[in-house]
């Protein structure tokens, strides 16, 4: 098989995947005849391929994907007009404060946020895949530790935390963190299905734990399946 045929191969694995593609599944598809170094090439020319294209080949934390690119996304919400989905200031702030203080106690988020995190937020959030329990504290009643998940930082379009901007000293309110996540959403960088971007308009008029924050579709920025 010549590198034209490989990179078929590849191009069709990731335009039918319903999900990132990790090196290790590519590896399968021709059964360990090509190498880990010989895919990134591959998948590098594949970016460059596709580079004056509506979509865009990425790699995120759990693997490569190929999705929409951010200026497309008025035209493709055209496509699917229903209201998105609602998240309470409160889950996002929690959201953003296990992002960048992970790993994270109810505790330790209830300490920064100055108010009581309800075990529905907690399961919210793990119900959709953004956070998960890694393990426990060795502290009275052994409380859970709480970090976030590939799915996150798929869904933001992220290949590891490292990623994430930086914050002005540390993350004394849940606002702040809250605030850098919905910026990050608005970059050309983030090509993801987390749908912070309207979250600031809906919260700054807002209580901290009454308002609801309509939250962008994903469809415009998913993998192409």
């Amino acid at each position: 098989m010549n590198t034209s045929q490989a990179k078929q191969v590849i191009e069709a694995a990731l335009l039918c995947a319903g999900a990132p593609l990790p090196l290790s599944d590519m590896k399968s598809l021709f059964e360990g005849a090509v190498g880990a170094d010989t895919l990134r090439r591959l998948l590098d020319e594949l970016a460059e391929d596709w580079a004056e294209r509506g979509v865009e080949l990425v790699a995120l934390s759990s693997g490569w994907r190929f999705q929409s690119r951010p200026e497309l996304r008025p035209y493709l919400d055209r496509l699917h007009p229903e209201k998105p989905p609602r998240y309470s200031r409160a889950a996002m702030e929690t959201l953003a404060i296990v992002a960048y203080r992970q790993p994270v106690t109810r505790g330790d988020i209830e300490d920064i946020r100055g108010v009581t995190v309800s075990a529905q937020i907690v399961k919210q959030l793990e119900d959709r895949g953004w956070i998960e329990a890694i393990g426990y504290r060795e502290a009275p009643g052994r409380p859970a530790l709480y970090a976030t998940t590939r799915q996150f930082l798929d869904d933001l379009g992220l290949a590891s935390l490292d990623q994430l901007p930086p914050i002005d000293g540390d993350v004394a309110r849940g606002e702040q963190a809250v605030a850098v996540l919905q910026g990050l959403a608005r970059t050309d960088e983030a090509q993801a299905s987390l749908p912070l971007d309207a979250a600031a308009e809906a919260a700054a008029d807002a209580d901290a734990d009454g308002a609801v924050d309509s939250l962008s579709p994903p469809h415009a920025t998913d993998a192409i399946a």
